[in-house]
């Protein structure tokens, strides 16, 4: 294994390629935040890059990167774009899916045909919404019929992981099927206040059709579990990247057009000893949500590693540092994208600039679950030794 002080350092050839498609997603990030919608092209520049595969296992063609590479790929494009940021974050979590809930033969489908076609995943699978009902039909199969919500990815997608409500056993059901089979319709009707790209409308199923070998089976192991904690860190480190991103942007503003305060006594606004501690108090958020992040990332990689030798304890201390590390970095990334404001003043809320963007795709993705109830998790712990029981959300 790679020494962990390495674990978030990309290698050169492999930094130039993402350097630079950061730089070109940044470039269109404000004008495209104004007018929502599918951002196609820039998908098609991800894919190009060869990043859509770095999670599949070298088995299948794929990069089989370490968990803290994957996760600072996310957030270095998180700091100037978290709407895509969060589509390839949700493409790592599909193929994951995929690995830990398929058998051989669907592995082998699936992982090997998004190496090949290099498939774009959507994200169907959310067991709280039982919308969308699956009726069995007596072969293995089920009848797809109703509605889930928050489907982020699916519209441009190749494949979607979905779940379905078993109403006879009341028991979710999951599967993969093709975005454009008969029958499912993906609903333009995604219109927040942020992370307006992220195509996480609705979908709609009618009599479609889940065949035998469609079907995947949630293995119930502490290895298999691991995916919810890999969701929750690419929610993480897209936090994270908000907050660096929000800085970065704000430093962009102050040394090109700020003004110091006529108080002051100062020359210059990078001179002026209150902008320079608000600076440094977003930076003190921003830097202590990456450390968490990131020896979060380096737990479960160290955990995935371990595969069914893994234990529920071992799986448990993961979440726990999940939960530390997305209260941090929840708070860095609202608290950046407010105090940006108080930093460059009154012209950086021009509407052209869009640096209320931060501020609005952090709130938005904040909302994907209850901060409240990871730090009673964390709290719990602190008092009790008492770690975090596995759950769709920890």
């Amino acid at each position: 294994m790679n020494d962990p002080r390495e674990a978030t350092k990309l290698d050169a050839s492999f930094q130039s390629v993402l350097d630079a498609l950061v730089e070109r997603l940044r470039a269109s990030a404000a004008t495209r935040d104004r007018a929502g919608g599918h951002a196609s092209e820039e998908k098609q520049w991800i894919a190009d890059t060869g990043l859509l595969t770095l999670a599949v296992p070298a088995a299948f063609g794929g990069e089989d990167e370490r968990w803290p590479r994957i996760y600072a790929t996310i957030r270095a494009i998180a700091r100037v774009d978290s709407a895509l940021a969060h589509l390839l974050g949700f493409q790592f979590l599909q193929t994951v899916s995929v690995d830990v809930w398929g058998n051989a033969a669907q592995r082998e489908r699936y992982l090997r045909g998004t190496v090949a076609h290099r498939w774009w995943w959507g994200n169907a699978v959310n067991p709280l919404d039982t919308r969308l009902v699956a009726t069995a039909t007596g072969d293995g199969g089920y009848r797809l019929d109703g509605v889930k919500g928050f489907c982020s990815g699916t519209r441009g997608s190749a494949m979607m992981t979905v779940s379905g409500h078993d109403a006879a056993s009341g028991q979710p059901v999951f599967g993969v099927v093709p975005t454009d089979r008969a029958g499912i319709t993906v609903n333009e009707d995604w219109d927040p206040i942020g992370q307006r790209q992220t195509d996480s409308g609705s979908v709609s199923f009618a009599e479609v059709r889940l065949e035998p070998d469609e079907v995947l089976v949630r293995p119930d192991t502490p290895h298999a579990s691991l995916r919810t904690l890999i969701s929750q860190l690419v929610l993480t480190n897209l936090f994270a990247g908000i907050a660096e991103g929000a800085i970065d942007e704000a430093r962009r503003h102050v040394l090109a057009s700020g003004r110091p305060w006529i108080a002051s006594g100062v020359a210059k606004a990078a001179d002026d000893p209150y902008l320079i501690q608000r600076f440094g108090e977003m930076r003190v958020h921003a830097v202590s949500a990456a450390a968490l992040t990131d020896r979060a990332a380096e737990a479960l990689e160290s955990a995935w590693r371990n595969g069914d030798a893994l234990d529920a304890n071992g799986r448990a201390e993961v979440a726990l540092a999940v939960s530390e590390a997305k209260i941090v970095a929840h708070r860095a990334a609202l608290y950046a994208g407010e105090n940006l404001f108080d930093a460059c003043g009154a012209r950086a809320t021009g509407q052209a600039a869009a640096l209320d963007r931060f501020w609005r795709n952090a709130r938005v993705h904040t909302l994907h679950d209850p901060v409240d109830y990871r730090v009673r998790d964390v709290g719990r712990y602190a008092l009790s030794g008492i770690l975090p029981e596995v759950s769709l959300y920890t």
